[in-house]
């Protein structure tokens, strides 16, 4: 097997994992789009400002990123790019001093599934962050 090559249950493992993250957030950010009035009262239980630009800002900032996943040549910037957003999503949950394992770690919990899914997907990637036995 060359370096290019991916076993299958890895690829498997991998496309599983991103599509968990993936369905996630374009849930997520599909919520945001509309003026939903749940969306307004979550953002302002979080201490965002209930307008439905700032939703529609938070929608985008959540689908460009994950567009970019999605693709395998952009897969990696659009990884970088919404690790940046979910630690924006736990820094917000630590200062209102939210659960730890339910909303404050959410974010890590989407990013380990983010990074994880490349990863089984990606040999290259693999070769770049090795797990060492």
């Amino acid at each position: 097997m060359t370096a290019s090559e991916n076993p299958r249950w890895m690829t498997l493992t991998g496309r599983t994992l991103s599509l968990i993250v993936i369905l996630f957030l374009l849930m997520d950010a599909g919520m945001k789009l509309p003026p939903l009035s749940v969306v307004g009262e979550t953002m302002t239980t979080l201490g965002w400002p209930a307008d439905a630009n700032t939703a529609r800002l938070l929608g985008v900032l959540t689908l460009v990123p994950t567009l970019l996943y999605i693709w395998p040549r952009t897969a990696v910037l659009g990884a970088i790019l919404m690790t940046a957003y979910l630690g924006g999503a736990v820094a917000t949950h630590v200062r209102l001093a939210n659960p730890l394992f339910t909303h404050i770690l959410f974010g890590v919990y989407l990013g380990l599934f983010l990074w994880g899914g490349l990863w089984f997907r990606s040999p290259a990637l693999r070769a770049l962050m090795p797990v060492k036995s």
